[in-house]
């Protein structure tokens, strides 16, 4: 009996501590709920009327779209058909009527129970919760917290005291979101079946009641099984619900998804000119919002984009206009993109001219359908090169005859001459195929392939002829060239830096960048690509603007030309990518239908010259221009230009013409028998910052009304002298063969009329030496000369002045497309 009264006595004790414990933790829930519940965020009738919106800012601040209801037609309960009523309130929560709070505890713990053994805290929202979900909160996964339940369980227990259930059901029918732009029931009925709401079917209805869980998902247009699927589902739902009939149930089942189901068409939810001018970039901006667990059509959401819309509108008017820029018509497209090099922000995107109102076209700026061209030479040949084989600026290179590998493939230029041994500075710039493939080929393709993927390219092909040409979008090109320009780091473009939701919740992002290359190779080859813009495609030259670039041009294959022959002589795609320390900047020009038009000569400027437009403004409104400063790890020496295989070191009494400065990775530069102070005690005459001798080529005759044709950059270092006959030949179509120099000093001339120069190699004719012209210029004209391969015409030595190579008047000038052999398609330029 004692035992018996023991264990009555234990179980009373350990119910007690059951119970208390219960009583505690019951107490901690009430107290944390409660807690929660006043930092909830306010709700209003006017928040819960209002359709899901979201708008978008950009980096100032500065509204440039809103996703949302602006073409909402709202729809009264009175004017919603029962069956409607039925449908939602079957699918979406069937005690909706029966629940005075707004919640259901016992749907709350079955899901609690759930979310403990799964890990989530999603599910066992009643209607009304979801009404209060869509209104201010976000639907982002990490937001699904414990806090954001207790709070959403607050709220709908405040709507269900102030507001009747049809109030809380018209909100909610009016609100949801159906794809496509479309938001609420009434809306949906019209652009899916065309008709008002009370017309509808029962399958219809169904469908529209079906859609909110998933809208794209159960898409009729681009899912019809799934959304066939989800159609069913409710009908079942109403059936078991026991409002409809079996037989009513049966037939809408077998009634065809496609019943009644309007032509697909896109919906323009603003006619707004700003969201025109930036829809490229809300595009691409509106697929990250979403890869970050948002849905920026239903989540009331603050979206803060990188986009400076100022520049962003003048891309844009560039582009759709003639005031800065000439096309050649209406059909020829752009696909540009603008980044920030210093952190990935994308600034600017245009995906395309003369667009109108549509929304959410091709967005060629992302597009990796094109050749990049010879812009791929910095990424893929020569970055590698330094990176792995520690090339210098001056490496000598062959640009002789050149076959594939395995093939009977030969390698040429437009020009289709070779060019003999080069640096590696010149073949660069004068953009040089063979020269290239010969790099890449030291290089070996695999190398080049792990390099240029820390870029953010992918190379898929297998050839070398990659090296002068691969698939790159516009944004993955000024992305790769950021890092050229910031020191070796790569950023991930991206587009929105916050997004503020609705209950208050900001989310902010940045990207962390990766060193892809050593501060040498960057620097290194920003060093050589100031060139292109000051010396070889000038039309894309900003005038005392710090800035590198590269030109790029892809060809038809010779099976293209046979199928049009009005392709011969044009060029498929015509590139640019230019950048400074502040900006860097991508430029694709071609047509959609590469096959029935090319580009011809007159107008594989283009893409400079938009690169020119967009970056004089931005240069112009930063109020920035810093330089790019020599790292430590990079040796700056002055190499006699004698076409040495090993770099000679120029004595400090060399004049200016026999010499270039070139750049050694540390370690790896030549001994230098001089001292520092040999060469400040001779260099007063120097007048050139970079202490070299500049090639100016200027544009063809179809762009000689470019004022800026001529102007040089005096930072320029790329290798030009007046000792090589072959720099009178440039291989950008865009340029003649003439080279120029400029002084405001008075300048002699010293003309060999009629000369012959003969075809003995290494002959040399020598303009005379005018000591008097001190910091002038001198130029030695060979007017209609014939100069053979080989032979060297050497400009006047001047005291402190500028020598020049000769210029050939009369001499063969190709201003036609870049041509590459016979039955390949290359980047030339």
């Amino acid at each position: 009996m004692k035992n018996k009264n023991t264990s009555i006595l234990t179980f009373k004790n350990i119910l007690k501590w059951i119970l208390s414990i219960v009583a505690v933790l019951a107490g901690i829930f009430l107290f944390v709920f409660v807690y929660y519940a006043f930092s909830a965020p306010a709700i209003s009738q006017e928040n819960l009327q209002s359709g899901g919106s979201s708008t978008i800012v950009d980096s100032t601040g500065k509204q440039i779209a809103s996703l949302g209801d602006n073409k909402r037609n709202y729809v009264t309960i009175d004017k919603v058909p029962q069956q409607m009523e039925d449908a939602v309130v079957s699918i979406e929560d069937k005690n909706f009527y029966n629940e005075p709070l707004g919640i259901d505890p016992v749907r709350i713990a079955k899901s609690a129970f759930n979310n403990v053994t799964k890990g989530t805290l999603q599910g066992g929202s009643t209607l009304t919760q979801q009404l209060v979900k869509l209104t201010v909160f976000s639907t982002e996964t990490k937001d699904q917290t414990f806090k954001r339940k207790m709070q959403e369980a607050w709220l709908a227990m405040r709507v269900s005291q102030k507001f009747s259930k049809q109030q809380i059901l018209e909100f909610y029918m009016n609100k949801v979101y159906l794809n496509n732009g479309i938001y609420g029931v009434e809306t949906g009925a019209k652009y899916y079946y065309g008709k008002k709401l009370k017309q509808l079917s029962l399958p219809q209805m169904a469908l529209l009641a079906g859609l909110p869980n998933a809208p794209s998902n159960y898409d009729p247009y681009t899912h019809p099984t799934e959304a066939k699927q989800r159609r069913d589902l409710v009908i079942q739902a109403m059936y078991n619900n026991n409002k409809i009939t079996k037989a009513q149930a049966d037939e809408a089942m077998n009634t065809p998804i496609t019943s009644g189901l309007q032509p697909y068409k896109k919906v323009s939810n603003s006619n707004n000119s700003k969201r025109i001018v930036a829809d490229p970039y809300i595009k691409e901006a509106i697929t990250e919002v979403k890869k970050k667990g948002f849905d920026p059509y239903r989540d009331n959401l603050k979206i803060t984009v990188n986009m400076d819309y100022d520049a962003q509108k003048r891309l844009y008017n560039i582009v759709n206009s003639s005031n800065y820029v000439s096309f050649p018509d209406s059909k020829m497209q752009v696909g540009a993109s603008v980044v920030n090099p210093n952190n990935g922000k994308v600034v600017a995107m245009i995906g395309g001219r003369n667009l109108g109102n549509v929304q959410f076209g091709l967005n060629r700026a992302v597009q990796t359908g094109r050749s990049n061209g010879s812009t791929m030479k910095p990424l893929l040949d020569y970055a590698p090169a330094i990176e792995n084989l520690n090339w210098s600026t001056y490496h000598q290179l062959e640009d002789t005859e050149y076959t594939y590998a395995g093939t009977n493939i030969q390698l040429k230029d437009w020009d289709e001459q070779y060019e003999g041994q080069m640096s590696m500075r010149k073949a660069l710039v004068n953009s040089r195929n063979i020269p290239a493939v010969r790099t890449l080929s030291a290089v070996g393709l695999s190398n080049a392939k792990k390099f240029v993927k820390k870029l953010g390219i992918t190379v898929k092909d297998d050839g070398l002829s990659v090296g002068i040409g691969g698939n790159v979008s516009s944004l993955q090109g000024a992305a790769a060239y950021s890092a050229f320009s910031n020191g070796g780091t790569y950023y991930k473009p991206y587009y929105v830096s916050k997004i503020e939701t609705a209950d208050g919740i900001t989310h902010t992002y940045g990207k962390n960048g990766k060193q892809a290359m050593k501060d040498s190779t960057a620097y290194m080859i920003t060093d050589m690509l100031k060139g292109v813009p000051s010396s070889y495609a000038t039309y894309a030259n900003i005038s005392g603007l710090h800035q590198a670039g590269k030109t790029g041009t892809t060809n038809y294959d010779s099976d293209s030309i046979a199928q049009n022959s009005a392709l011969s002589g044009t060029a498929k795609d015509s590139w640019y990518n230019g950048y400074t320390k502040n900006y860097s900047i991508s430029v694709w020009t071609g047509y959609d239908s590469p096959n029935q038009n090319g580009i011809s000569s007159t107008y594989q400027s283009v893409a400079g010259k938009i690169y020119k437009a967009e970056m004089s403004y931005l240069a112009e409104n930063t109020n920035s221009n810093p330089n790019w400063k020599k790292p430590s790890s990079v040796v700056s020496m002055r190499i006699q230009n004698s076409g040495s295989e090993t770099p000679v070191v120029a004595s400090p009494s060399s004049s200016s013409s026999s010499y270039t400065k070139e750049l050694f990775v540390k370690g790896h530069a030549p001994s230098n028998p001089y001292k520092d102070s040999d060469y400040s005690s001779s260099s007063a005459s120097k007048s050139s910052s970079n202490e070299v001798t500049t090639n100016n080529h200027s544009s063809s005759s179809s762009e000689s009304t470019d004022s800026d044709n001529d102007t040089t950059d005096k930072d320029n270092t790329e290798t030009g002298t007046g000792t090589n006959s072959d720099s009178n030949s440039s291989s950008d179509s865009d340029n003649t063969t003439t080279n120029n120099s400029s002084d405001s000093s008075t300048t002699n001339s010293n003309s060999n009329t009629g000369s012959t120069n003969s075809n003995n190699s290494g002959n040399t004719n020598t303009g005379n030496s005018n000591s008097s012209n001190s910091g002038g210029t001198s130029t030695n004209n060979n007017s209609g000369s014939d100069s053979s391969n080989g032979s060297s015409n050497t400009g006047d030595s001047n005291s402190g002045g500028t020598t020049n190579g000769n210029s050939n008047s009369g001499s063969s000038t190709n201003s036609g497309a870049t041509t590459n052999g016979s039955s390949t398609t290359e980047g030339s330029n």
